[in-house]
């Protein structure tokens, strides 16, 4: 094992090497780009063994790393934003398959209006397609969720794709220290793929089908997915503790910071956490008990854990970094669906941040904290409220003064 300095996009291929990958079909967009380039190199240098194809368009590319999946082998893709919805028809096939595939997000805003920087609308989107999903906070977790997402997703009770989600620019093109492991260091916790249930290789029955006659069978296959996406829960568990054993780091379904003896906790994903994370130390310092609790498996949801870290909590504010328009933030409705039959419930609270890469700054964490410690109506507790300044209100105006519309 060695340690380098490497980008969250250079983490990532370091963990599509090591997981010994053996097709890669791609299609660029920024800020993913550099994912495939530095493959690429890699094979074309003849220090990585891979087919690597470029395809026309992020539905092809999806299709084919699919098609590749269901035959038996070890396949790779990486997409962000507008590509991972140009292949979305794919996604909800390539689920239906049953295929161990494995997908890096690089999240970015949507269009309209366009931008390159992140928020979590891409991925969220695909939430109900049947991928699972692991939200990542630093380029060492962007690696080891790859190898933990091929032991996860080609385990027999669970084939199902995965999705790793990293954010573009903040953890795309920011380098950190990352320990990146020996091959055979992560060969014995991710063999080479040997397919009991390929399409075209099974040895036994398995409920696969590509298309069906009436709503009993079809409602047959998709329960199915959804029970073995539940019981992803606990054999994400069992690979967690493997990983652990053989690298020293653990990443559970939920990781919390100083939530032991915390009162009111922040709810958040991906990197901007990092900040959640020095506004909880703020917090402690004026003497408030916070605590931040960071979701790391977004698909399936981890319900139980969930609850039993925050249901006996005074406040909760949950900071979306994503809006479902018309609602709120997505976060916020499903963790309130959680809590809703629990007798201990806290005060739950909703906020918009993030949107569109929209830093959040330490007087702005200083204002939902300080939200969450006076409590407000229950009337209002669910209304999402956007974070917003002064300053950048008063600069809208100035761009809207300009433009002749204001």
């Amino acid at each position: 094992m060695r340690k380098e300095m490497l980008t969250g996009n250079a983490a990532a291929a370091w963990g599509v090497r090591l997981a010994e990958v053996d097709y890669i079909p791609v299609y660029p967009i920024t800020p993913q780009t550099e994912i495939i380039e530095t493959l690429a190199k890699w094979i074309s240098d003849g220090v990585m063994d891979s087919r690597y194809v470029t395809m026309d368009s992020e539905h092809s590319m999806l299709t084919a790393a699919g098609s590749a999946s269901a035959t038996g082998a070890r396949a790779f893709t990486a997409t962000s934003s507008q590509g991972l919805l140009y292949g979305f028809e794919m996604l909800y096939a390539v689920a239906g398959w049953r295929v161990p595939l494995v997908m890096v997000n690089v999240s970015r805003g949507l269009s309209s209006p366009i931008t390159l920087e992140p928020d979590h609308n891409d991925v969220l989107a695909a939430r109900d397609t049947g991928f699972l999903q692991i939200h990542c906070e630093t380029c060492q977790e962007v690696l080891d969720s790859i190898l933990m997402a091929y032991r996860l997703a080609e385990d027999e009770r669970v084939l199902l794709p995965i999705i790793v989600n990293l954010d573009g620019f903040y953890l795309s093109f920011t380098r950190e220290p990352v320990a990146v492991p020996d091959v055979e260091q992560v060969r014995n916790f991710l063999p080479l793929y040997q397919p009991k249930h390929a399409f075209f290789k099974a040895s036994q029955p398995m409920a696969q089908s590509a298309a069906v006659l009436g709503g009993s069978s079809y409602s047959y296959f998709k329960y199915q997915m959804h029970m073995a996406s539940q019981n992803a829960l606990a054999v994400y568990k069992e690979v967690c503790d493997e990983f652990e054993t053989g690298f020293g780091r653990n990443y559970d379904t939920i990781e919390g910071y100083m939530l032991d003896g915390a009162e009111y906790v922040l709810i958040m994903t991906n990197s901007f956490s990092t900040l959640g994370k020095a506004a909880v130390n703020n917090a402690r310092e004026r003497g408030i008990k916070a605590g931040l609790l960071r979701l790391r498996l977004v698909r399936p949801f981890p319900v139980a854990d969930l609850k039993a870290a925050i249901s006996r909590k005074k406040a909760v504010a949950v900071i979306d970094q994503n809006i479902s328009i018309g609602k709120g933030g997505i976060l916020h409705s499903e963790i309130a669906s959680c809590l809703y039959n629990e007798k201990h419930r806290p005060l739950l609270l909703s906020f918009i941040a993030g949107l569109g890469g929209k830093n959040i700054s330490p007087d702005e964490f200083e204002f939902i904290i300080n939200k969450i410690v006076t409590g407000v109506d229950t009337e209002d507790a669910g209304t999402a409220q956007l974070i917003y300044t002064d300053k950048e209100w008063q600069e809208m105006g100035r761009l809207k003064r300009m433009a002749g519309k204001g």
